[in-house]
């Protein structure tokens, strides 16, 4: 009885050790994605960040951008940048794959395998992209926006500690 309990334990906790983050895009199959990073967006008001997912796909990879929203109108639309750490910026092209839900709006945006390979080897740095919808007095706001790769606002000189997330890494894991 006590080796079956331990079995059954252990296979408990290699199962937890093995999950993986997955991402599904309108109903496509789960492909196997990075942890979800919360990037600071000090210039985006409402929640002053922005959601970044990556997946590997059978034909390079995906970007999920997300931001939280009041309203289903905004979106974000029109192509974006990713800023890479060494300098080199990835365009990626809007192919309007974007959803609403629960007060966030999420956007999807394909790469490349050979800018798969540019993400595998350097972390990202940033990630520029456009809000747009209705733009009244007490709408979302709009317009042109940052994602910086940063996990608090704020920090002094003396913190040695890691300061961004290492995409790098985990892209190459997938």
């Amino acid at each position: 009885m006590n080796l079956k309990l331990s079995l059954f334990i252990l296979l408990l906790i290699s199962t937890f050790a093995n999950a993986q983050e997955t991402m599904s895009i309108k109903g496509s199959k789960p492909f196997p994605a990075t942890q979800t990073y919360t990037f600071i967006c000090e210039k985006y008001v409402y929640t002053g960040e922005a959601n970044v997912q990556i997946a590997k796909t059978d034909k390079g990879g995906v970007l999920k951008l997300s931001i939280g929203t009041t309203s289903d109108k905004t979106k974000i639309s029109g192509g974006l940048y990713v800023d890479l750490a060494n300098g080199d910026v990835i365009p990626c092209v809007d192919k309007n794959s974007n959803e609403t839900v629960d007060g966030k709006t999420s956007s999807y945006y394909y790469f490349t395998p050979a800018e798969m390979v540019k993400l595998k080897k350097n972390d990202i740095k940033g990630i520029r992209f456009i809000v747009t919808g209705n733009s009244n007095a007490f709408g979302d706001q709009t317009g042109y926006f940052t994602a910086s790769n940063k996990m608090t606002y704020f920090s002094t000189a003396f913190d040695k500690s890691k300061k961004s997330f290492d995409t790098a890494a985990a892209i190459s894991a997938l």
